[in-house]
């Protein structure tokens, strides 16, 4: 695909060090993320049991922020486009401080969905804002390294609330989940400050690209646009097998292995081990997604993801674990590979990735509420978590073939653009 060359205003902010002061405020919101959405999660038995629900019920309450992020998503694409994102990536941390401590506040099932569903608010904002300020501040041939670096914030939050929750903060709050939300609602309210704090910097004023969009057509034809690139729909619905896997595993992990006979404990520090392997996963393939390899590392990960199901099914012990980890890489650079793509798709590009990354998380979302609304329901009528696994082995299945159908139509359409290759994209 052509190199996304950056455009003389952008230039003075891709070439500035400060781009790496951004990343990091990116990074920080990002960390936020990831620990309160997995905040729930080492913590189910302990809400079932105080707020007298179901696990269906709690399936429930663990999807309705990627409920609410189905309607919100195209908005915020396009609220960020037109608000910026120093406006935009502020109120995201607040929102997400908020449901953190609504969740605390909760005194049912309803309460505790609502606090939840807030988050899908904030969410979008975080996750379509970031490729944004990726594409803005960094060139081509960093954008992979700067996507792979600011990833491993949500893995290094899920990684604090499920290895720390059990281990550390209840012990230290005399074992009352509401406190440790407290908690962390304050960590993602003072991420929301440091990020407004270097927005408005002198120096980030300086360096600051010109990344304004400036559309010919309006949004609604962008969208129509997009819709009819192949590549781009494939994409779409990618994401929904990607994110069903994501959301169901991460939302539903600790109790899988808690079913398998492990403490309460134990399984918050063995649920941590796919979110440390795939911070590793996000420093690493990335850096090696060249445009000529992006495809197959691709297809790659789905391969893992298959096998790492396998092995969560029939392994114990060391063999498990080894499983983990491999769920872990797979899962923390599928999502990352997948908004690459989109985002040098020659169609889409920066100038459009706001609108473009509202359509992929407006779709990866359907795949974020039914992950884990379906585990859960599985559970309560099978008695079990076998059947979830094994519907999650056949979503892997067909990723690979959709990933194989992306590597074809990808190809197609740079063999449409009548350019040549640059030497970054023969690898």
């Amino acid at each position: 695909m052509p190199h996304l060359a950056a455009s003389p205003e952008d230039a003075q902010g891709i070439d500035s060090p400060w781009r790496w002061v951004m990343l990091a405020g990116v990074w920080l919101l990002y960390y936020c993320f990831g620990l309160v959405i997995s905040s729930i999660a080492p913590l189910v038995a302990t809400i079932v049991d105080e707020l007298q629900i179901s696990l269906s019920s709690m399936g429930r309450i663990l999807g309705a922020w990627q409920f609410v992020y189905l309607f919100s998503a195209i908005p915020v694409g396009i609220a960020i486009d037109r608000f910026g994102l120093r406006v935009s990536l502020t109120l995201a941390g607040l929102i997400i401080a908020a449901s953190a401590a609504m969740r605390g506040l909760s005194d049912s099932g309803n309460s505790l969905w609502l606090a939840v569903a807030i988050f899908g608010l904030g969410g979008p904002l975080i996750s379509i804002g970031a490729p944004k300020v990726i594409a803005s501040w960094f060139g081509s041939r960093e954008r992979g390294t700067a996507m792979g670096i600011y990833m491993t914030g949500p893995a290094l939050g899920g990684i604090t609330a499920l290895a720390l929750t059990n281990s550390v903060l209840m012990p230290w709050t005399d074992d009352n989940w509401r406190h440790v939300m407290m908690i962390f609602a304050a960590v993602a309210a003072l991420a929301a400050v440091i990020w407004w704090l270097i927005n408005t910097s002198p120096t980030s004023q300086l360096a600051r690209p010109n990344s304004t969009p400036h559309h010919s057509e309006s949004t609604i034809a962008v969208f129509a646009r997009l819709l009819r690139i192949p590549l781009v729909v494939t994409i779409l619905i990618m994401s929904i097998g990607i994110f069903t896997i994501n959301h169901g595993l991460g939302n539903w992990l600790p109790e899988i292995l808690r079913s398998g006979g492990m403490s309460i404990r134990d399984a918050g520090y063995w649920a941590a081990i796919p979110t440390l392997a795939g911070v590793a996963g996000s420093l690493v393939i990335p850096r090696l997604a060249t445009p000529a390899r992006r495809y197959l590392l691709l297809i790659g990960l789905f391969v893992i993801a298959l096998i790492s199901l396998w092995l969560l099914r029939t392994s114990h012990g060391p063999v498990l674990a080894g499983g983990l980890m491999l769920q872990g890489i797979a899962r923390g650079t599928m999502m990352t590979l997948a908004i690459l793509i989109l985002m040098e798709t020659p169609q889409v590009g920066a100038k459009n990735i706001g609108i473009a990354g509202g359509l992929f998380f407006t779709a990866a979302e359907v795949g974020g509420v039914l992950g884990p609304m379906s585990i859960g329901l599985m559970a309560d009528l099978y008695g079990g978590f076998d059947a979830a696994l094994w519907m999650m082995t056949a979503i892997c299945v067909l990723l690979i073939g959709l990933a194989c159908l992306i590597k074809w139509l990808a190809a197609q359409a740079t063999d449409n653009t009548g350019e040549p290759q640059t030497p970054e994209q023969r690898g």
